[in-house]
Order: structure tokens, then C-alpha cells, then sequence
């Protein structure tokens, strides 16, 4: 004859793993991230000192809700592993770029601004244009970029590429 005891815990830790399951599943979309991949960096330089980089990417949004852009920060890696800070480049501002520096080509997607909405469980492509004080010989060596998306409700996501 089997344990009483023993039956009634086995089914009790089933059903204690049944709820966790569904309460993780109800909870798959409320994680407030964005992924992405880059899609092409162009740079050019401004003057002996300073170049910019401007980087067309891909941005997807899994969750349930909107991502609510807060503030956009780009950071170079160089090849000996130095990471700088570049200065984000407004929507506004990237017009005239374009028209003032033709090494850079086209414009091909709209600016990733503050505040800029990207709806639940869509993919939009962007660019982002920053500045970097560097040479543009030096901006071409380096090892990666790193895009620092923040939300307004304190979420951060980073997409990065070469």
C-alpha cells in the first residue's frame, strides 16, 4: 500500500509548479526592453579633431507596452579597450549634417529622438548620429559602438555592433 503522504505532497509540488508556470507566462510580455542589430555606420570627418558617426539600426520592442525613449547614448570602444563617450547628434541638427557633409551619403532612416514611442511587438528601423573628438582615421579603428537606449520608466537597453 502506497503512502498517503507521499501522493498528496507529489501533487501538491505539481500544482504549486503549475501555478508558477502560468504566472510566468502571463508575465512573458511585461519585461520593457528593446533589442536591435545595426544595420550600417557611416563616418566622416568634421574637422582634424573630431568626426561623426552616424548609425542606421533595427529596433524590435517584444513587450506588451510601449518603449517611451528617455535618453540615447553612444559609446565607442577603441582598439586598446578605452571607452568614449560620444555627443548625440538632435533630429534637427542631423538635417543639416546630411546637406553639409556629403562624404556621409543619403539619409535613410527617421532619428531615434527623446521621447520617440516605439509601439508593443514592432520593428522600426532608426539611425542616430553622434559626434566623437576624435579624427576620423581613429573613429574607423575601432573595436565596437554601443547604443544606451534609456526608458522613462527606468528600463535600459544597448544594442551594439562595429
Amino acid at each position: 500500500m502506497k503512502n498517503p503522504f507521499v501522493i498528496g505532497f507529489g501533487l501538491g509540488l505539481v500544482a504549486l509548479a503549475i501555478a508558477v508556470a502560468a504566472v510566468f507566462y502571463t508575465q512573458r510580455g511585461a519585461h520593457i526592453e528593446v533589442t536591435g542589430k545595426f544595420l550600417k555606420v557611416r563616418t566622416a570627418p568634421l574637422d582634424e579633431h573630431s568626426s561623426v558617426a552616424v548609425i542606421d539600426f533595427r529596433v524590435t520592442n517584444p513587450a506588451d507596452y510601449p518603449f517611451v525613449v528617455r535618453d540615447i547614448t553612444v559609446v565607442l570602444e577603441d582598439g586598446s579597450g578605452k571607452q568614449s563617450d560620444g555627443m548625440t547628434i538632435s533630429a534637427s541638427d542631423a538635417e543639416r549634417l546630411f546637406a553639409g557633409v556629403p562624404l556621409l551619403g543619403q539619409k535613410y532612416n527617421p532619428a531615434l529622438t527623446l521621447r520617440d514611442k516605439i509601439p508593443p511587438h514592432a520593428t522600426t528601423d532608426r539611425m542616430v548620429a553622434v559626434r566623437f573628438e576624435m579624427p576620423d582615421t581613429d573613429l574607423d579603428k575601432r573595436k565596437s559602438l554601443l547604443i544606451r537606449i534609456d526608458e522613462v520608466d527606468g528600463a535600459s537597453s544597448e544594442i551594439s555592433g562595429k
